[in-house]
Order: structure tokens, then C-alpha cells, then sequence
């Protein structure tokens, strides 16, 4: 986790730096804690070192840069200011935000509860139980506008992906695909299993920021009573 990220030059005006190993499958999470870190010290530098994108991913980071017509490259300046930022980021852990999302499980808000249960060896009850008694971090946004990738999910309930995507799939789905969780922002095609729904809007374009979780935020999931 001490050593110096790898950084791959894309294209002209954009760089990617990679936090784990290679053949690593997991991000531990002081890896990602320190990534996030070093996005906040990046974005106060942002102006001067002319940056336009800073978008954290899994273990990963991209950057990216204004290049007016006639001024030189940022590259070799950003390669010399990575490596000590990323150096102290380790310093700082960012105090987490707790973000509570009621979850209704099972029946219609989640078809796909049964299933997991029967893959797991467990009972649809239990499921739930293992599903809302973790914190999970807020890896990182991607595949939909305010999609959090989050991390912590039990082994238990590690479920490979539907055979067969489902066509349409509702916004604040609560699914499991893999080893990670989720919930849908907007209503979209998707191979992960429903066990639940949320009512809270996940992504919102009239609003600010626009979405209601942040990389780094810690999520709960709290089972709605009945009939709720």
C-alpha cells in the first residue's frame, strides 16, 4: 500500500493510475480511503495543475487536463506531484458521512430474494439479516449517474449474476451481483439479483450535487417494516 501508484499515459490529455497490484481481484479499503484522499488533494490543486476530470475508480484514479492551444503538457509536472500526494493521503483518513437507506425486501420490490437465499444456503430471512447488518463504503460512482459501487458485502452472500438479464430493471433497486451490492439510480437493463427497494432517489439533475452518495460515504440498509 506504500509503494508509488502505476501511471499510464491516455492519449494527450488524460492519465491512469492504477493503486493495487495487478492480479489483485479486492481493494482493500485503506487503499481506497487513501485514493479518496488524494482526490481531495488533487482538487485543491486542481487550477494549477489544470485539471478538468478527477474520477476515482476502483483502486484506480483518472485524470485528465485543459491543454490550450500552445502551452505545455502537464504530464511530467503531475508525474512529479502524484507520488508525495499519494504519500500524504496516508497521513488523513476522511471522516465518513452515514447514509441510512430504508429497504423494502422481498415479494415485488425484491423477485429475486428466494433465489439468493436458495444460492446461499440460507433462508430469505437470514439474507436480509446478513444484507442489513453491514456498513458498506462508497467505493466509487460509475455505470449510472449516482451508481455506487460499494464494498463490504458478507461472503455469505456472494451470488453470481442472472443468467439471463432482466430487460428492464426499476430505479432504487436493492441488488446483488458478485461479491458487491447495489442500488439503481434509474430504471435500466441489469444481470444483478433484486432482493429489495429503496423509495429515496438516488439521482436527482435538479438538485446539488445531484446525487445522494458520495465516494466515501458509509451506507446502512434498514429492512422497512410491513406493509410500510
Amino acid at each position: 500500500m506504500n509503494a508509488a501508484p502505476r501511471i499510464t499515459r491516455l492519449g494527450d490529455d488524460a492519465l491512469l493510475c492504477f493503486f493495487t497490484a495487478p492480479d489483485d481481484t479486492v481493494v482493500p479499503l485503506p487503499v481506497q480511503q487513501r485514493l479518496w484522499q488524494l482526490c481531495r488533494l488533487l482538487e485543491a490543486e486542481r487550477e494549477s495543475l489544470r485539471l478538468c476530470e478527477i474520477v476515482p475508480g476502483m483502486g484506480n484514479l483518472l485524470l485528465r487536463w485543459n491543454r490550450p492551444a500552445g502551452s505545455p503538457c502537464p504530464f511530467d509536472v503531475l508525474l512529479e506531484r502524484l507520488p508525495p500526494l499519494w504519500h500524504e493521503g496516508a497521513a488523513a483518513v476522511p471522516t465518513a458521512r452515514v447514509v441510512t437507506i430504508p429497504v423494502r425486501y422481498g415479494g415485488t420490490a425484491g423477485p429475486d430474494l428466494e433465489d439468493v437465499a436458495r444460492e446461499c444456503g440460507l433462508s430469505p430471512t437470514e439474507v436480509i439479516a446478513l444484507h442489513s447488518q453491514t456498513h458498506y463504503a462508497v467505493y466509487c460512482l460509475g455505470f449510472q449517474p449516482g451508481f455506487a459501487y460499494l464494498g463490504g458485502l458478507d461472503s455469505r452472500l456472494h451470488t453470481p449474476r442472472r443468467a439471463t438479464p432482466r430487460l428492464a430493471i426499476p430505479a432504487g433497486s436493492v441488488a446483488i451481483g458478485g461479491s458487491q451490492t447495489g442500488i439503481y439510480p434509474l430504471s435500466t437493463p441489469g444481470g444483478w439479483h433484486v432482493i429489495g427497494h429503496t423509495p429515496l432517489r438516488l439521482f436527482d439533475p435538479s438538485s446539488a450535487p445531484g446525487v445522494l452518495l458520495q465516494p466515501g460515504d458509509t451506507v446502512r440498509f434498514v429492512p422497512m417494516p410491513e406493509g410500510s
